[in-house]
């Protein structure tokens, strides 16, 4: 749920940071169907749904990237980090990681700090796996789209997690 604090929840289809349409949690074509430009709204549930669909393929992924055993938090960091990059397998951190530098490894996550609005989520991933402390409280929030894929950010409800799934 961590990602989903991270991501934040977006009921119908907007533009990320980048330009790409995108809905629920980071949800976007690339990922495979829906494509959040042929979908009108979706519920909080089924945005869950699609979520766990995505997911699965980032945590292989993750998996056969990193060699070494890390820890279940470590592990989450580095689902986070990826599911927002999609650079596990050409992040400098994940050799120090294989390497068996973690330390060196938490550093790295900032090598990814562009756009400047993902620096904060960035500090968070490299908090949890250099830490074990997660971050989002079991709370993640969910923000208007206007029809032109913009994202009203002042107008977020914050949701529990738990209750919504």
């Amino acid at each position: 749920m961590e990602i989903v604090a991270h991501e934040a929840i977006v009921l119908t289809p907007y533009k990320d940071s980048v330009g790409v349409w995108t809905i629920g949690v980071g949800h976007t074509a690339a990922a495979g169907p829906p494509d959040p430009k042929t979908v009108k709204s979706l519920t909080i549930r089924q945005c869950f749904e699609l979520f766990r669909n995505d997911i699965r393929a980032v945590v292989n992924e993750v998996k056969a990237a990193i060699r070494v055993d890390v820890t279940q938090a470590e592990f989450d960091a580095l689902v986070s980090f990826h599911f927002n990059t999609g650079g596990i397998g050409q992040a400098a951190l994940t050799d120090s990681i294989n390497g068996g530098d973690k330390t060196r490894a938490a550093e790295e996550f900032m090598n990814w700090s562009k756009p400047p609005e993902i620096i904060p989520r960035r500090k968070k991933e490299q908090k949890l796996f250099a830490t074990g402390v997660y971050s989002g409280g079991g709370k993640a929030t969910v923000y208007p789209a206007d029809a032109n894929g913009k994202v009203n950010f002042s107008k977020g409800k914050q949701i529990d997690l738990e209750s919504e799934v």
